[in-house]
């Protein structure tokens, strides 16, 4: 079977940078080689700066960003433990799922989809919550939420509850500060805005979370505990490494080139970009008479979604894309499959020629 070349402009997974893919053919290492164990660590310290925290405990995960996910549950929640779920969309609805899995009683605050996080309801909806849960950049919604002003509230109204955060689609496209933010933990994933291949959790962990840490969490894989005597915690303190599992190393190599490529360019000048790009998006498709779905103000650059319009068949205009100009946009999520479109500009694909290439090929189906 041939593998086309796609242009993947959908929520994920993103085109890598050319430097991440070009890592996945270097000579294979074994995971505890020297050379691999350096590596990851280096890695791990990129980490720390694209989450902009100091925690030891941060980390690539051996799995996608769900699996972050299930990592934050898994080692923070016992049986009653209350979590608050900031619920704006299909990643919220799935943070509850995997909370209640893990004995919590959860208590969602719903909002309409497309909307932010409203701060003042999410922190009064409990009071004494173990956790408290929300998704910076939504990506079946295409709308941010301000985990700053979140983290503020938590501090102050809801001291003693962690403030967990997932980042999958904002890490590495918008700005993100976990430290100074009061996020205690945080999870993501590599193939959107970092600009690696799927198959990595970017994670991390502060002390007051590790404080009040499960000590034996139901899952051996994703124990924390013991993951740490490998990986993040083992790096930052140059303890003696004891064997966990065979890491994924060439998605390490990969995820580090990423990495590299990032930090050269600098963060504000990767933020930016992706800014730039998403604002031509937008301009673009509402030039061409498309109404966006997400609340204005609180659009993501990196994630764009758009209402199908009146009459227009979703399935078969994405299916045009595809097969006449290889371009990947996604369709909407749960009740709006066939009423949204979801066109993502993120990593290496946030660039001015990829905004217009993608608003041509659409106009051109479209007939606009």
């Amino acid at each position: 079977m041939t593998l086309l070349e796609r242009k993947l402009f959908g929520p994920g997974p993103s085109n890598p940078y050319p430097e991440a893919t070009a890592a996945l053919g270097l000579p294979l290492l074994g995971h505890l080689d020297p050379a691999f164990v350096a590596l990851m660590d280096e890695t791990c310290d990129m980490l720390r700066q694209v989450w902009g925290t100091d925690n030891a405990r941060t980390l690539p995960i051996s799995a996608t960003g769900s699996a972050g996910m299930e990592a934050a549950f898994v080692n923070t929640v016992e049986d009653g433990d209350v979590v608050v779920v900031a619920v704006n969309g299909l990643f919220g609805q799935r943070m509850c799922e995997v909370a209640s899995r893990c004995g919590a009683e959860v208590v969602p605050v719903e909002h309409a989809w497309g909307t932010p996080v409203d701060v003042d309801r999410v922190v009064a909806a409990h009071p004494s919550p173990k956790i408290i849960a929300a998704v910076h950049a939504e990506t079946s919604t295409g709308s941010r939420s301000d985990i700053a002003a979140l983290g503020a509230a938590v501090r102050r109204e809801r001291p003693d509850a962690l403030l967990l955060v997932d980042a999958v689609t904002s890490i590495g496209g918008i700005e993100l500060r976990a430290d100074d933010w009061g996020v205690d933990l945080g999870y993501a994933g590599t193939q959107k805005c970092l600009g690696v291949a799927p198959g990595l959790a970017p994670f991390t962990m502060g002390e007051r979370a590790w404080e009040r840490r499960v000590a034996r969490p139901r899952s051996w894989y994703l124990d924390l505990n013991l993951l740490g005597g490998y990986v993040g915690e083992a790096g930052a303190s140059g303890a003696k490494r004891t064997y966990h599992h065979t890491a994924p190393v060439a998605m390490v190599a990969s995820l580090h080139a990423g990495l590299t490529r990032i930090l050269d360019e600098g963060l504000p000048a990767v933020w930016a970009r992706h800014e730039a790009a998403g604002r031509q998006l937008q301009d673009g498709l509402e030039a061409m008479g498309l109404e966006l779905f997400a609340q204005e103000g609180a659009r993501l650059p990196d994630l764009t979604t758009v209402r199908v319009p009146e009459g227009v068949d979703s399935a078969a205009v994405r299916g045009r894309l595809l097969e006449d100009y290889g371009i990947e946009i996604g369709a909407g999520a749960g009740e709006y499959a066939a009423t949204v479109w979801r066109i993502g500009l993120m990593g290496h694909n946030a660039r001015p020629d990829a905004a217009l290439l993608v608003l041509a090929a659409l106009g051109e189906v479209l007939g606009r």
